[in-house]
């Protein structure tokens, strides 16, 4: 059958807010052309992010009931440990309200001033953490993962040679650890190969450089993993998941991905010195580290969800609904980042509507067109900026747009939806317009920046 069914029945719903062009064009006006400042009262389909946006299931609200709120060792601490350990493995696990806590306290205590960190891709809190610790994100995605349109699996891979040369010429002395992100969000949501990561760590292990796993999308990650990678179609997603944890010696991790939680993270190592350092900064920060600025219902839903999120049906259904909204807009004509990814279809904006920053002119386009909410990954998010110089502003090496697809809660009527609306915006594509920055923040800009709409279709910055 080719069907795509949720392996789940709906208990509660919660009605969508219905509007008109009238009135969203109005609130996109009072937002500063910014979706990020709308209100989520004006938006019919939010797929801004898969963050903390997910529906949690009945086994996650009993477990919540059973939260214990002790300011100090509670019993949902050790059920929370005892489910991090069994799939990580690591020694030493400390909870946090959410993963850029993590990202925080790794960057502050193991960071100096003109460190380098590689990455297959940094996302943009992970870069804005390090960058603001004075260190250098580099990212060392292959050629491979670079072309936006080529169909082969595994694209979110790191580029060994690059990490290699990069050590060598830079010095290990200078790479304090280097990272990698399952699934590399930035690229597409596109998998890392488990080939991959062990080839990474080998070239690691000759420098004696830690290797961090960004895990928050472990689960989806491990999924590809065992339908595309020989040799692992008869393992489990949990036996999947172990192996890849045990590469690494340290772990960052959003709950409110892969851990099915609205709430909450964790970071995870196996050395002593790096978790003294951690849980004292923890303790400084977040609060004492079997709560980690968490309550104790937080603890025990993530506890669940971590479990539910490598239930292989579950995960055969979501990447079914991201494969089944990609081909059709493929068939469409529509630009999108291939293969699809676990978490999200990616539009090329840049093919879509060429202007300046064409991420914002169509993610202003989808929501005024069908409320539809989605989130630039371009030259806002990632673009450079170059104080004092011209151009002032180097390009993102990619103008995408994500519709991230939040866990267990539109159906597959909702993406038909969004479809259609896409369908429209596209015939339309070349009203869209350009927009310029009028204000804007030093650090992760994109969130609370202000937008002029302009009339422009030229880029201006190279």
């Amino acid at each position: 059958m080719h069907t795509i069914i949720e392996p789940f029945r709906i208990k509660m719903t919660e009605a969508l807010p219905i509007t008109t062009r009238d009135q969203r064009e109005a609130w996109l006006a009072s937002a500063h052309n910014n979706v990020f400042l709308l209100n989520a009262e004006d938006i019919t389909i939010d797929l801004l992010t898969d963050s903390g946006t997910g529906a949690m299931s009945a086994r996650q609200w009993a477990a919540m009931m059973l939260g214990d709120e002790s300011y100090a060792g509670s019993i949902s601490w050790h059920r929370f440990e005892n489910t991090v350990r069994e799939i990580t493995g690591f020694k030493h696990i400390f909870p946090v309200h959410q993963g850029r806590a993590a990202e925080r306290i790794l960057a502050v205590t193991r960071l100096k001033s003109g460190a380098i960190v590689p990455n297959n891709s940094h996302f943009d809190t992970t870069r804005a953490n390090i960058e603001y610790a004075g260190a250098q994100a580099v990212d060392l995605l292959t050629l491979e993962g670079q072309d936006i349109y080529s169909s082969r699996p595994f694209k979110g891979n790191m580029d060994i040679v690059k990490l290699a040369h990069l050590i060598e010429t830079k010095g290990p002395k200078n790479v304090p650890f280097c990272m990698i992100t399952v699934t590399n969000n930035a690229c597409g949501g596109q998998p890392v190969a488990m080939e991959n990561i062990k080839a990474v760590k080998e070239i690691l292990k000759k420098y004696h450089i830690p290797l961090v796993i960004d895990g928050c999308r472990f689960a989806e990650n491990s999924y590809f993993v065992k339908e595309y990678e020989p040799g692992f179609s008869g393992r489990s997603l949990l036996e999947i998941a172990q192996e890849m944890f045990a590469l690494a010696d340290a772990a960052t991790m959003s709950a409110k991905k892969d851990g099915l939680a609205n709430i909450g993270g964790f970071f995870g190592c196996h050395d002593d010195e790096w978790a003294e350092d951690f849980r004292n900064m923890l303790i400084l920060t977040e609060g004492f580290p079997t709560y980690g600025g968490l309550a104790g219902r937080d603890l025990e839903a993530i506890a669940v969800g971590l479990k539910e999120a490598l239930e292989y049906e579950y995960q055969r259904y979501r990447h079914a609904t991201v494969e089944y909204m990609a081909g059709r807009l493929i068939a469409r004509g529509i630009p999108i980042v291939r293969p699809a990814g676990g978490h999200a279809v990616f539009i090329d904006a840049a093919a879509f509507c060429p202007c300046d920053y064409p991420g914002i002119g169509l993610v202003n386009a989808l929501y005024l067109e069908g409320g539809i909410r989605a989130v630039e990954l371009g030259s806002v998010m990632f673009g450079r900026r170059l104080l004092g110089t011209t151009p002032d502003e180097i390009a993102a090496p990619r103008e995408l747009i994500r519709l991230a697809f939040p866990r267990r809660v539109y159906t597959q009527s909702h993406f038909d939806y969004v479809i259609e609306v896409l369908d429209v915006v596209w015939r339309q594509r070349d009203a869209i317009p350009a927009y310029a920055i009028t204000k804007q923040a030093p650090f992760l800009r994109h969130f609370t920046a202000h937008f002029a709409r302009g009339e422009s279709r030229k880029a201006s910055f190279s």
